[in-house]
């Protein structure tokens, strides 16, 4: 089986670039210079993912051709990993070589979103996670919450993961962002328990405020339960 270069994975991902596309999505990546970005859509990027898997068995062998010149590369890097056949041992130890290397929000959703194999290791994931919590990285931190966001507000998971979004001692905006996003799933998914909550909560008034809104933007939520949620604005 042919091995693909690092020259051709370059050229194969600037043959998808959508210059429409990248002008677009570079303006919501605020922190990152937009000559990063080639302009590539997400499921095209993770179609291209797939199928590099498909003809590229060894995976090690995959990533070292991968670069992080460019948006895509990393953002690539990552969906091969999470979408990879390799055990869960061995995918978190690239996941911990990976998470570092995340620059912005996009890469870390769509990593996240893509991690599919926790749910038949809710555990083993969890306990690797919770290890970022105390990281001064806003990136590492953010990757912990939206894995929670995305797989672990369950009946088993919520009142860990509702105490771990108050203890987060981050003030940065991706942070807080990702804890007002969670705790309004939170509420979507566990109302009662949730609404207990943000009347206790000592989450900062940005943060708290800011997951009252997300509440709010929910089409899932009563009038009745926004109306009530408005009066609890601080």
């Amino acid at each position: 089986m042919k091995q693909i270069t690092n020259k051709e994975i370059i050229e194969d991902l600037f043959k998808y670039s959508d210059e429409k596309y990248k002008k677009f999505h570079s303006s919501l990546c605020p922190n990152n210079e937009k000559d990063i970005f080639i302009g590539i859509r997400i499921p095209i990027l993770r179609k291209y993912a797939k199928e590099l898997l498909k003809e590229n068995d060894d995976v090690y062998y995959l990533l070292k051709q991968i670069n992080n010149k460019y948006y895509e590369e990393v953002m690539l890097k990552g969906m091969i990993i999470a979408l990879s056949k390799l055990n869960i041992k061995d995918k978190l130890k690239l996941t911990k070589k990976f998470v570092p290397e995340i620059m912005n929000w996009a890469v870390c959703d769509i990593f996240c979103s893509d991690f599919k194999f926790t749910k038949s290791d809710e555990k083993i994931v969890w306990d690797f996670i919770v290890d970022y919590k105390n990281s001064n990285k806003e990136f590492e931190i953010r990757f912990m919450i939206v894995m929670m966001l995305s797989h672990f507000i369950n009946d088993e998971y919520i009142d860990k993961v509702l105490n771990i979004s108050e203890s987060v001692d981050c003030d940065k905006y991706y942070v807080q962002m990702a804890i007002a996003w969670t705790i309004s799933v939170c509420y979507v998914k566990y109302k009662d328990k949730t609404e207990k909550f943000l009347k206790n909560t000592n989450l900062s008034n940005f943060t708290y405020n800011k997951a009252i809104q997300k509440i709010l933007e929910s089409l899932r939520v009563s009038k009745e339960d926004k109306e009530k949620l408005r009066k609890m604005k601080r």
